[in-house]
């Protein structure tokens, strides 16, 4: 029965009266406020790289990498126009750097990875640390470490950034620094950080400084020769095919203490059972072309295209040929406060 019109006036002379000391009632917010499940306010999304590539060849006329101090096309998440994210959580970028150009150095408490999805040649430095990356390298960028990128080839290099900017801008604990110069000096033998701590072992006295890795480029050589030993090992995982995490060798944990990245190979005419879980995965295709069925979407992909999932809806993938695909998301950060769950159901 409606309550009488009576008690509604009262309530909302009473919703008015507490609304000037900033005050609001629960009970009528509740069930926005906890949903009975994730409720994401954006939505599946994809980038054919053949569409967006002249818009990043466009932008190196437009703009010089110093100029710019990160020539990136910011990828946006459609259902959040003006956010410059592509989840709540994330955001994702295409960063071109040109032959003969440096971006220049600076550090921010944001994390960042670089994805390689075009080119060869070119360098990040890491604190004094140079390394050459290549296609379907992962390079990270630890959280307050001085960084510059340089191009010393003779084609444009084009990667992905994923960076936690809006989880550090949630905390308001955003800082950042610029360089005295565009390149830093380089202090440290190129390798030396795969030379200490990429084998499997640690040199004997060291301790971590920080919660991310030591290593700070994995390289998808490596990365394509573990994937195919697990294909080797036994049958495909019927939601994910054959799929691998990065980890930190120290700890055993995410490379980045906010961002989880992963790699998977989907065999040729491999089908995967519906999947969801609470953390929005953004993709980049290293190899092979198939599709993703997010929810009543369907997006098709081919190498160097981009796609994102959002947090609990069911995704389904199918491989037409062998293929390939990176990943990262925010699991790490929602496994430390518990809050990580995955429906392997199908339902």
């Amino acid at each position: 029965m409606a309550a009488p019109a009576s008690r509604n006036n009262a309530r909302r002379d009473f919703y008015e009266r507490i609304g000037g000391l900033s005050m609001a009632p629960l009970w009528e917010q509740l069930h926005q406020l906890v949903p009975p499940q994730p409720a994401p306010k954006y939505q599946a999304a994809s980038w054919d790289y053949d569409k967006v590539r002249p818009f990043l060849m466009e932008s190196g006329a437009l703009i010089t990498a110093k100029e710019a101090v990160r020539r990136v096309l910011i990828l946006e998440n459609p259902a959040m126009p003006g956010s410059a994210c592509i989840t709540p959580t994330l955001y994702a970028g295409l960063q071109l750097i040109l032959p003969g150009e440096v971006a220049p150095a600076h550090r921010h408490t944001q994390s960042a990875l670089r994805f390689i999805v075009e080119g060869e040649g070119a360098y990040t430095a890491v604190d004094g640390e140079r390394t050459i990356m290549r296609e379907g390298d992962f390079v990270i960028t630890p959280t307050w470490t001085w960084h510059d990128h340089g191009n010393d080839s003779s084609k444009p290099m084009v990667w992905l950034d994923g960076l936690d900017i809006p989880l550090v801008a949630m905390f308001n604990a955003g800082f950042a620094e610029n360089g005295e110069t565009d390149e830093q000096v380089v202090t440290t033998p190129e390798g030396t950080s795969d030379a200490k701590f990429a084998s499997g072992l640690l040199p004997v006295d060291w301790k971590p400084a920080r919660q991310t890795s030591p290593v700070f480029n994995y390289p998808y050589s490596r990365t394509r020769e573990a994937l195919q030993g697990l294909a080797k090992a036994g049958p495909p995982d019927a939601c994910h095919g054959y799929k691998l995490r990065y980890i930190n060798p120290a700890s055993g944990g995410a490379p980045i203490a906010t961002m989880g990245t992963y790699m998977q190979l989907l065999p040729k005419g491999f089908a995967s059972a519906p999947y969801r879980s609470t953390d929005g995965t953004v993709f980049s295709v290293v190899e092979g072309t198939g599709e993703s069925k997010v929810g009543d979407k369907v997006m098709r992909w081919k190498k160097r295209d981009h796609f994102v999932v959002p947090s609990w809806a069911k995704v389904e993938h199918h491989a037409d040929t062998d293929a390939v695909l990176f990943s990262f998301s925010d699991r790490p950060v929602q496994e430390k406060l518990d809050l990580w769950r995955e429906d392997r159901s199908g339902k």
